[in-house]
């Protein structure tokens, strides 16, 4: 049977590039990606696991901020290694003065996580399984 090992990579269109370049520069250097690219039209980052792409949009649609309900995607999730990991990451982006569209919590059954929202709209989920999920990155110890 064919396995997939992980995700190879996403990669978004962002209205303002230098403004998006700068906020996932931030947040994925506090999530400890390292810089695999940087053009003039694009730029990703990777931790081993995932890459993630930031690419310029067609200026004719720099105008339209991104909605959950377009066609397209509705979030992109981060796995993180504990529920302090989420509330740490949640702090970062309070300091950060980024739009947390809902907070930390448990919003399912042994399942945490923050969502925020980058310049564009594009939201963004950072979450954790509980001991009580099989499936999951990691196992772990509970929090």
């Amino acid at each position: 049977m064919v396995q997939v090992l992980g995700g190879g990579r996403v990669i978004i269109r962002v209205s303002n590039y230098e403004r998006s370049q700068r906020f996932y520069t931030g947040l994925f250097a506090f999530l400890g990606f390292e810089p695999i690219g940087d053009f003039s039209d694009m730029t990703g980052w990777r931790n081993g696991r995932t890459a993630f792409w930031i690419a310029a949009c067609d200026p004719s649609t720099q105008t339209k901020r991104h909605r959950s309900d377009d066609v397209g995607i509705h979030h992109y999730a981060l796995e993180l290694g504990s529920r302090s990991d989420v509330d740490e990451l949640e702090a970062f982006l309070k300091a950060h003065d980024v739009d947390i569209v809902d907070p930390a919590g448990a919003y399912y059954e042994d399942y945490y996580a923050v969502y925020f929202v980058d310049p564009d709209g594009i939201k963004l989920e950072c979450m954790t399984f509980g001991p009580r999920y099989l499936h999951g990155a990691r196992a772990k110890k509970a929090d």
